[in-house]
């Protein structure tokens, strides 16, 4: 039997360590918002069969460094950028035609994002993060028990943080399909962390003399290759997916980082919590009835 409990200071403190890390640099520099959230401009060009993008990459990056730029269907090239006015986006049309012979309409779409726009989009990105996090909690409370739900939803409140803290870190663009990628990190990772749970109840009712935390050792234990594997599989596709298929890498980076913590923190994490809130319990639960025992007397 692992005995995973034992060194929930160790696990604990990896997952702070990351996180006070990520905070310093979110509170002094601050998040690398795209254009989605700043406001900015954004482009898509028709270029021809076989042009290197990085070589297109370099040429726009030459008048917006911000610029975040993917390829789309037939060859279409799409740029963000948050510093592209009229004169600059005139200067890349020609640069390009002349260089790979575009046709005058290569330009097919040029649209201004305002950054009123983007305020909104914050505010709504954060509701819908919230909204989940409730719903989670009643779920999981009327399932199992409110340890559990506690549990569940610190460790991934701890999934979130982790992944902010790694794009607070490297200064990672932070567009629209970083939220989405987070409310699937936070349904991946309950859902990783219910089967451990559910192992937990089951364990607890078949192993009633045992304390939390030779119940939860044991749980981990059966369910360790499941949990791995499970995320292994699901992270091979996605890096396959985020290497192949470069224009969804917005949404695949975060979904990366957050796998793997919430890997992490279904075992590490959500089980240490359970075993202090439920060991926590039973030591008021045994000082109350120690109390009603000598009134009684």
């Amino acid at each position: 039997m692992l005995k995973i409990i034992e060194k929930s200071k160790i696990w604990l403190s990896i997952s702070l360590i990351i996180i006070l890390i990520g905070l310093g640099f979110l509170f002094t520099r601050g998040l690398n918002f795209g254009i989605d959230f700043k406001g900015g401009t954004q482009l898509t060009i028709q270029l021809k069969e076989g042009i290197d993008k990085q070589e297109v990459d370099d040429i726009i990056k030459g008048y917006a460094p911000d610029a975040v730029a993917n390829m789309v269907d037939n060859n279409q090239y799409e740029v963000k950028s948050g510093d592209l006015d009229t004169e600059k986006v005139a200067s890349i049309m020609n640069e390009l035609k002349s260089k790979y012979e575009l046709d005058n309409n290569a330009l097919i779409s040029q649209d201004e994002i305002g950054a009123a726009i983007g305020k909104e989009l914050t505010k709504n990105s954060l509701i819908a993060v919230l909204m989940s996090f409730i719903a989670m909690l009643i779920y999981i409370a009327i399932r199992f028990e409110i340890n559990f739900g506690i549990a569940a939803l610190i460790a991934t409140i701890h999934d979130v943080l982790i992944t902010i803290s790694v794009y607070a870190i490297f200064n990672i663009s932070v567009n629209t399909p970083f939220i989405a990628a987070v409310l699937t990190i936070i349904g991946y990772s309950i859902n990783d962390t219910i089967v451990i749970f559910d192992r937990i109840r089951e364990n607890f009712k078949n192993m009633r003399r045992s304390n939390p935390i030779e119940i939860a050792n044991t749980s981990l234990t059966e369910t360790m290759s499941r949990s791995i594997n499970t995320s292994l599989t699901t992270l091979f596709t996605i890096i396959a997916v985020n290497i192949f298929v470069p224009t969804v890498r917005e949404f695949t980076i975060p979904l990366i980082i957050g796998i793997v913590a919430g890997a992490y923190s279904s075992i590490f994490v959500a089980s240490p919590v359970w075993v202090y809130l439920k060991s926590k319990k039973n030591g008021k639960n045994k000082i109350t009835n120690k109390n009603k025992s000598l009134q009684n007397a």
